[in-house]
């Protein structure tokens, strides 16, 4: 195996230094710094593990690079969803240290062009981890505090929730990601026709009362009250991933997935020119793996979009498994349909019996001076209960509070219907 450069290691973090391996080198403290580099990358390795690691280390030698490796990952590695963001960290952290090679490599007159790699999942936490001390600014000179008077200004935290997602840098969607996540998630619970028990109930529950009686063998019965068992619905997601979304179909996935992560049965579906279930992939833990397998499972991204088509195959193939007991349908998608409207008109229909509310969000909302055009937006707007715009954390933090609570007039489609018969 390759020779490994010294880090240093201390008690930060947490993690306690143990005694090192035998033979020498820095072998102990780079499994120090390894573990740090872990737990900054979103993994939870404590001190045990580290000494745990480093005794298996001891005990089955340094043999081959792939023995190193199933060692540190039966120790640090506790969930499934976590080893793709190991395996990045391993191969970095402990990269080939072969420099000749490579300038031998650069230098060549003829160098092979392969296909360009897709990022890996957990890749920029792994390099956020490693690189955090070295990417970081130096501080600023210091300057005396001017005193302003910002009372008839806008805050800039304030102008970032309202800021357009399209027009956001790649820093700010970091920022809006981490956003996202902290996110109060809705709580619409709605009464079902199960029963719980309850000491504040007004109903008797007629066989709990019977089996508390039995512990005293029928001489004291005390009545057991019980009520009506509350949940969430379910929450229905078709979100439209053609060309003309390509700039908001990310950012929806981390919501969508911190949707899927809070919140149970939660189904989602993306579409162009044919439907995916993306539900299983949404689940898995990490965001960058989920959002890596959608666009893996994904055959046409960033193309041409039929709504009205594939709201007829929603209905016929998952309609009846997934907007049963109220279920609340979130239709994420601009409406320009290319296809005959009269088929996206009946489709949008069926779709709204079906649920018990139905919220189209259009990032077209955007623009001041929106008007119902469109004959893909006139075909669905008669069918839908709410109209949001959902290009900014501000409106994403909107749709939250309005799942939470009763629909808002104020995204009530009829005015837009007003002005389109104006416009005739």
């Amino acid at each position: 195996m390759e020779s490994f450069g010294p880090h240093p290691a201390s008690g930060r973090d947490g993690i306690v230094v143990p005694p090192p391996v035998k033979g020498d080198g820095q072998l102990a403290d780079n499994i120090v710094h390894f573990a740090r580099v872990l737990r900054k990358a979103g993994l939870k390795p404590g001190p045990g593990a580290v000494i745990d690691a480093i005794e298996a280390v001891d005990a089955i030698g340094i043999g081959s690079r792939i023995e190193f490796h199933a060692a540190l990952s039966a120790i640090f590695v506790k969930r499934h969803e976590d080893q793709p963001v190991f395996d990045e960290a391993f191969s970095v952290f402990w990269r080939s240290r072969d420099l000749v090679g490579k300038m031998i490599a650069l230098m060549s007159p003829v160098a092979a062009i392969g296909e360009r790699q897709k990022p890996k999942a957990g890749g920029a936490r792994v390099s956020d981890a490693l690189f955090a001390d070295r990417n970081r600014e130096p501080k600023p000179r210091e300057e005396p505090d001017v005193e302003v008077d910002a009372r008839l200004t806008v805050s800039g935290q304030e102008v970032f929730r309202q800021l357009d997602f399209g027009q956001m840098t790649a820093s700010e969607l970091k920022e809006a990601r981490r956003a996202i996540e902290r996110l109060a998630m809705p709580l619409d619970l709605v009464q079902t026709r199960r029963y719980r028990l309850s000491p504040r109930g007004r109903l008797i529950d007629p066989r709990a009362s019977m089996r508390q009686s039995l512990r005293t063998g029928g001489d004291l019965m005390l009545p057991k009250f019980r009520e009506r068992r509350q949940q969430p619905p379910p929450l229905v997601i078709l979100a439209d991933i053609s060309g003309s979304m390509s700039q908001y179909t990310r950012i929806f996935l981390h919501f969508l997935h911190v949707l899927t992560e809070r919140r149970r049965r939660v189904h989602t579906f993306l579409f162009g020119t044919r439907l995916t279930n993306v539900t299983r992939q949404l689940r898995h833990r990490d965001p960058d793996e989920a959002i890596a397998q959608c666009t893996d499972a994904v055959a046409d991204w960033s193309g041409g979009t039929r709504i009205g088509e594939t709201l007829k195959l929603f209905y016929r193939h998952w309609g009846r498994r997934v907007l049963g007991q109220g279920a609340v349908v979130l239709l994420i998608t601009d409406g320009l349909e290319r296809d005959e409207v009269d088929m996206l008109a009946r489709e949008t229909d069926r779709l709204h019996r079906s649920c018990r509310r139905l919220v189209w969000l259009n990032p077209l909302l955007r623009f001041a001076g929106f008007e119902a055009r469109a004959r893909g937006v006139r075909a669905m707007l008669p069918h839908v209960d709410e109209l949001r715009s959902v290009h900014t954390l501000e409106a994403l933090s909107d749709l939250v509070q309005s799942l939470s609570g009763a629909p808002d007039r104020n995204c009530d489609p009829k005015r837009y219907l007003a002005s389109d018969r104006s416009l005739a």
